[in-house]
């Protein structure tokens, strides 16, 4: 889903982070993507020669033997089990499934749900949240945490008005040029959106492939050059399918290959998963990641920004002050705020949400 004397654990995330799964966002799994009807229909075209360039090639001879098996197996349980949201949806386009991709980095998807849809319903097209101020923006992002995602999109959007036409671009490269967007979004995006032949690794793929292949419990805690390869040597070579496989796999993890309590019972390529063929070994390297949230800087922040949010015109300090007791980390949050472009201070002591 972005100084101050000491940043806050906002600050200290990258401009990218790829969809957490369970064992990262409260209690709910992360979602898939799968590429829509159209979106697979969009894929049978033909590619421009840079899409051909950024468009991994084919699987090595060392893939896995059993990687096609796996691609059956995998797809036709999506097939049956692929849940229904809106980002899936014809009707979403490219623009929902990048505001969709955004949104849903670090956040789980019952959060997302009713600011997404509230979203496009205000802002259908790029070009409509670039004609709005950067601050109504952060301010419809409401409580999904990260805000700094919400600037993010905000300069995606004006960029694809000013570059593109005011399209979504369908090309890996333009997408990975949009401010904003990284590698794990653009891959995401061209997969998702247009049916592209990209390997697509969030925590729940990573997860899934870490044990279905390798025969760990979970993956790294970062993701590795090994499993890029492992994730390329996987892909299909056909494009619809590798899209499709992309978003299967994203599923599996996040319904199915879960964190904490993988359902193998349920797994369709439980008799070919290595971790479990060798009796589920328990994980055995560093701790994983945790994240706290109470009495953080990015609690405060969140309280800052939820004043801000509902205020019609700009905000004295005395109002911000009475949100949290510690003089020392409010003043710490807030000017990491200012830091970060979420918040704007005018003369006079008072703070608005950025206009600019």
């Amino acid at each position: 889903m972005t100084a101050t004397p000491a940043p806050s654990v906002e600050a200290s995330q990258p401009a990218e982070c790829a969809p957490e799964s369970a064992e990262h966002a409260p209690q709910t799994p992360q979602p898939a993507h799968p590429p829509r009807p159209a979106a697979a229909a969009r894929a049978a075209e033909p590619q421009a020669t840079a899409h051909a360039a950024a468009t991994p090639a084919a699987a090595p001879a060392d893939a896995p033997a059993s990687a096609a098996a796996l691609h059956t197996a995998v797809n036709a349980w999506f097939e049956t089990h692929a849940r229904d949201l809106p980002w899936r949806r014809p009707e979403a386009g490219p623009w929902g499934v990048m505001v969709s991709e955004f949104m849903l980095q670090q956040t789980p998807v019952n959060r997302v749900l009713p600011v997404y849809e509230q979203w496009l319903a205000r802002w259908p097209r790029p070009a409509d949240l670039a004609a709005e101020p950067p601050g109504e923006a952060v301010r419809a992002w409401g409580r999904l945490g990260y805000p700094r995602r919400a600037l993010r999109l905000h300069a995606a959007a004006s960029a694809i008005r000013e570059r593109h036409l005011g399209d979504v671009p369908r090309e890996h490269a333009q997408l990975l040029a949009l401010p904003g967007v990284g590698e794990y979004t653009a891959a995401a995006v061209a997969s998702f959106a247009y049916g592209q032949r990209h390997p697509v690794l969030d925590t729940n793929v990573r997860r899934v492939f870490a044990r279905a292949v390798t025969g760990k419990e979970y993956p790294p805690n970062a993701t590795t050059a090994a499993e890029r390869r492992l994730a390329r040597s996987l892909l299909p070579a056909d494009q619809a399918t590798a899209a499709r496989w992309a978003a299967a796999t994203m599923e599996l993890g996040a319904l199915v290959c879960t964190a904490r309590s993988p359902e193998c019972g349920r797994c369709p390529i439980a008799e070919r998963c290595a971790w479990k063929l060798a009796g589920s070994p328990a994980y055995e390297g560093p701790p994983r990641r945790g994240q706290t949230y109470a009495g953080t800087d990015r609690q405060v922040r969140g309280k800052l920004l939820a004043v801000l949010r509902e205020a019609t015109s700009p905000v004295p300090q005395a109002e911000l002050d009475r949100v949290w007791h510690e003089p020392v980390q409010r003043a710490r949050a807030l000017d990491g705020l200012v830091a970060d472009g979420l918040v704007e201070p005018l003369a006079g002591g008072v703070y608005r949400l950025p206009q600019t």
